[in-house]
């Protein structure tokens, strides 16, 4: 029997206006950039100016070299370098943060008695959404000159280092998917593939890769964001100091909810898949939903939590948004990669889980483009960024591929249709033919209820040689005169033919599954859907390590722009000896506030040692006391961004007066000390 493409008339799975919804979706994502507002957003933090500028000539050598950012970024003391044209440091040391208003700046100092020609200003950071970025830029003093120091080619995060981080990226999230959406494909499609082999074989196999990619990264952070030498991954100090910024708490955090869900693994492939009690099944059924979605969630939210979504506007909405985002993708590509498992790899599943996956699929592809919509409006925002940014451009061809998906899908669930109409009429004829032949039905070809599988066998198969010996030994042991089938017959006789007895029924049903068309096609279509999720996971894996629309057109904007002054006026700026009595308990805290009045203020915290180099300290708090209006004490908890260096933003001062200011340095367990300073603000 030949395969025929499935009919498009009226059928009992079928949604009118599924399709004609999921592409108004996409049709309203392309509106939605373009009526979007052009109000600033950040993912990548980018250069948006410099003082001087990029090829400026200058009169005489400036006292500090300025550079102007799109957003928070880390620094450390040679994140910025300013060599003279032999190629010798012509800066003083560490950047100044010199960040106010809604400006994040930063300078460093130059000697003094430089001479004429050309310097170059290198400047490599991380930005808050945990990307390494770099760049480069020349200006010159009297005249420009020859000079002996080459531009840096290389991007950060490049080299060996970076792609190998790279890979590990696209790994995770191909586990994530793998483990996700194959244990929801299990839970709410077809309860009874959690006894099934391949199936298992599939979701831990998502759990090691998602394992061994996270810790692959954690490793890899620094020298991905500092030297970009494979050797550094193994500096323990290097590592400590990851697993004290944002991104490297996210990875530990996954690492924990990881081996929480290789228990939930345990449970579904263990206990789960054994459990006959259909009350204590629905019971563990409930409770393992529960517990996954939880642990789904939260592996989720460690990407949320420590790249795009994390940084410029709205952060609280964006990451819940990029967590269901996340979630969807998985219960769809990862449902879509167990269901092909499934029809390739098992004997009998019904057609019934290939209903239930295409109505989670639809689920998904909804939440998709809800999400994505939003998304796509904060990243990009105009038709500009859209057509004319790299970002803007990947994200048309995940769209095409998005809608030749749902096209290849809805296929998919004619074929399912067709599945459905032959297992219902298929059932009705055995229970016909049942009734007919009472006890003469030979079991060996009976068909379960539900079953996709309705077309008898056709013609001879390569898998029934397989089977050749146990079809004469069965023939044999039923043939007449033998001792009445397995009576008289050895108890090791008996245990063989019952073997060969369900090797042949095994050798029928299959290939009664490879005659049928209807699941023919249906695998063919759900083969052509996988490999076009594969092809989407990996622009969207770009997608998250790429400069964003927004971002990339105001660094364009701001590069043809002088930086700004920098804006002193009521900027509170204060040095504080500290000695917490303990051992290497002396230093001093260096404090700026800014705008410095009341209102939203940007507060940066640097405590250096007695050598005047950045010193690390386990706690540093900040409370703000307004002792004549009886305001206060208001706490402030600082993020750690770099060794020795701490911010908060938003610190709000409700009005103006001479506060009290205390900040607490602890140094060790049990040596710890606050200093006061009266300043006034506002």
């Amino acid at each position: 029997m030949t395969a025929t493409a499935p009919r498009f008339g009226p059928s009992p799975v079928r949604r009118p206006l599924a399709a004609v919804a999921l592409l108004a979706a996409l049709t309203s994502l392309l509106f939605g950039l373009v009526l979007a507002s052009a109000s600033p957003a950040s993912a990548h933090a980018a250069l948006t100016g410099s003082d001087p500028q990029d090829g400026a000539v200058v009169a005489t050598a400036p006292e500090e070299v300025t550079l102007t950012f799109s957003e928070q970024i880390a620094l450390d003391d040679d994140s910025i370098r300013v060599l003279d044209p032999s190629g010798e440091r012509a800066d003083t040391g560490a950047p100044r943060d010199l960040t106010s208003g809604g400006a994040v700046r930063y300078g460093v100092q130059l000697h003094n008695g430089l001479p004429d020609g050309t310097y170059t200003v290198a400047w490599q950071a991380v930005s808050a959404d945990s990307h390494p970025v770099s760049g480069a830029f020349t200006f010159s003093v009297g005249a420009p000159s020859e000079t002996t120091v080459a531009l840096p080619s290389g991007e950060a995060g490049g080299g060996l280092v970076g792609a190998l981080y790279g890979i590990a990226r696209y790994a995770a999230y191909a586990g994530f998917i793998l483990l996700a959406g194959g244990s929801a494909f299990v839970l709410a499609c077809w309860q009874r593939g959690a006894g099934a082999r391949p199936l298992q074989r599939l979701v831990v196999r998502g759990w090691v890769t998602l394992t061994a990619a996270t810790l692959a990264m954690l490793f890899l952070r620094n020298p991905y964001t500092g030297s970009g030498k494979l050797a550094d991954a193994f500096d323990l100090d290097g590592l400590q100091s990851v697993l004290d910024t944002k991104p490297g708490a996210a990875l530990v955090s996954r690492l924990l909810l990881l081996g929480a869900s290789a228990l939930f693994i345990a449970v579904l492939f263990g206990a789960y898949a054994k459990r006959e009690d259909e009350k204590e099944k629905r019971d563990l059924t409930f409770g393992l939903a529960t517990g996954g979605s939880v642990i789904a969630a939260g592996i989720a939210g460690t990407w949320a939590l420590a790249e795009h979504a994390s940084t410029g506007i709205q952060p609280g909405i964006a990451m819940p948004v990029d967590v269901l985002h996340l979630l969807a993708v998985a219960a769809w590509l990862g449902g879509l990669t167990a269901l092909l498992v499934a029809l390739y790899r098992t004997p009998d599943v019904p057609s019934a889980a290939v209903r239930r996956f295409s109505r989670v699929a639809f689920s998904s592809v909804v939440v998709l483009a809800a999400t994505g919509l939003y998304q796509s409006w904060r990243q990009v925002g105009s038709w500009s960024a859209l057509t004319g940014t790299r970002y803007g451009q990947l994200l048309l061809v995940k769209v095409a591929l998005v809608g030749v998906l749902i096209g290849v899908a809805w296929i998919s669930r004619r074929w399912t249709a067709r599945l459905t109409e032959r297992s219902g009429s298929a059932v009705d004829a055995d229970d016909a033919e049942s009734a007919d032949d009472g006890d003469d039905a030979d079991p060996a070809v009976s068909r379960p209820p539900g079953s996709a599988v309705s077309a008898p066998p056709a013609g001879p198969s390569v898998h029934e040689s397989e089977g050749a010996e146990a079809v004469a030994s069965v023939k044999a042991s039923d043939a007449p005169g033998s001792a009445g089938g397995d009576e008289g017959v050895a108890p090791e006789r008996a245990a063989q033919l019952s073997r060969q007895r369900a090797a042949l029924t095994a050798t029928k049903e299959k290939r009664a599954r490879d005659a049928d068309p209807d699941r023919s096609g249906l695998r063919r279509s759900v083969m052509v859907e996988t490999g076009i999720a594969v092809v989407l996971l990996v622009v969207t894996t770009i997608l998250t390590a790429t400069e964003p629309g927004r971002t990339e057109e105001e660094a364009a904007r701001g590069s043809s722009t002088a930086a700004a002054a920098p804006v002193t006026g009521g900027q509170v700026n204060l040095s504080l000896p500290f000695d917490t009595g303990g051992q290497s308990g002396k230093g001093t805290v260096r404090l700026d506030i800014s705008p410095g009045g009341t209102g939203s203020n940007s507060v940066h915290l640097w405590i250096d040692g007695p050598d005047e180099r950045p010193m690390d300290v386990p706690e540093v708090k900040i409370a703000f006391t307004l002792e004549s209006k009886d305001i206060g004490p208001l706490p402030v908890v600082p993020d750690r961004l770099t060794e020795g260096h701490w911010s908060a933003s938003g610190v709000q001062i409700p009005m103006a007066g001479d506060w009290k200011i205390s900040v607490t340095v602890r140094t060790s367990d049990i040596d710890q000390t606050t200093i006061d300073k009266n300043v006034k603000i506002g």
